[in-house]
């Protein structure tokens, strides 16, 4: 159990930190003539829903923001998972 629990640790940090380190690369770039079409992306998921039930109301939302950057990043971050943590 302690071996999947910390390649499955391993393999969540990766994706966050490519993720996040995509959104920086696009901020950065947005604007920037020659590099903007790495900050091109869409927003997709559920912008939200509600019910409403007199006395408690609930709103629920899912929207995800994914550029070209975070694209490549994270593909790059989980080549590096698979090349790093063979032996976790």
């Amino acid at each position: 159990m302690g071996k999947n629990f910390k390649k499955t640790i391993a393999f969540i940090f990766f994706l966050l930190a490519g993720a996040i380190l995509g959104a920086f690369i696009s901020h950065i770039c947005d604007g920037k003539s020659g590099l903007d079409w790495l900050a091109w992306g869409k927003t997709v998921g559920i912008n939200s829903v509600t019910i409403d039930l007199m006395i408690v109301n609930f709103t629920i939302g899912f929207l995800i923001d994914v550029t070209i950057a975070q694209i490549f990043t994270i593909a790059l971050s989980i080549f590096l998972f698979a090349k790093t943590c063979k032996n976790l």
